[in-house]
């Protein structure tokens, strides 16, 4: 005997979280380095522990590679020239701090689980958490605007143009 099922919620879920990160920064390179970073969020009812916290470490990586490396650069002629490792900053292990994670379960109505899901709460959060940061750092050296990617070469251009 098989049973076939199907639930269809009637409205979506909305996870919530908060990420903080401290960055330094090396004036010499301009190299971001992690302090810390620190996580909370609301996944509702969390299903399996360690597989929210390896969703998490894996969004919060991609977020702070692509904050610190991810661009697209073309040339005069519209050719991709960063289309492939070769050109491409791969962030490693060695880059990222170890992530403080944390849940706090609020259930939803909206499905019988309570479950919200985790799926791109590190990517997002990550990301904006780290800009701030690398924003912040180089404020006090009289950076006053800075785009992604925080790149030490561009990082450390930033810097350079302050003091002028």
């Amino acid at each position: 005997m098989s049973v076939l099922g199907e639930f269809l919620p009637p409205d979506v879920t909305y996870p919530n979280g908060c990420h903080i990160c401290e960055v330094e920064i090396d004036p010499s390179t301009g190299k971001v380095s992690f302090a810390d970073y620190v996580v909370v969020e609301d996944v509702g009812t969390v299903l399996n522990a360690d597989l929210v916290e390896g969703q998490m470490h894996g969004g919060i990586a991609q977020g702070i590679g692509q904050a610190l490396g991810e661009i697209l650069k073309f040339d005069e002629t519209g050719q991709l020239i960063s289309g492939s490792f070769m050109d491409y900053q791969m962030p490693i292990a060695a880059d990222f701090p170890n992530f403080r994670v944390s849940t706090i379960a609020v259930p939803t109505n909206i499905n019988p689980l309570g479950a919200k899901g985790v799926g791109e709460a590190g990517t997002v959060g990550a990301l904006a958490a780290t800009m701030n940061a690398v924003v912040d750092a180089m404020a006090s050296a009289g950076v006053r605007a800075f785009e992604m990617p925080a790149t030490p070469h561009r990082v450390w251009q930033a810097l350079q143009d302050a003091k002028q």
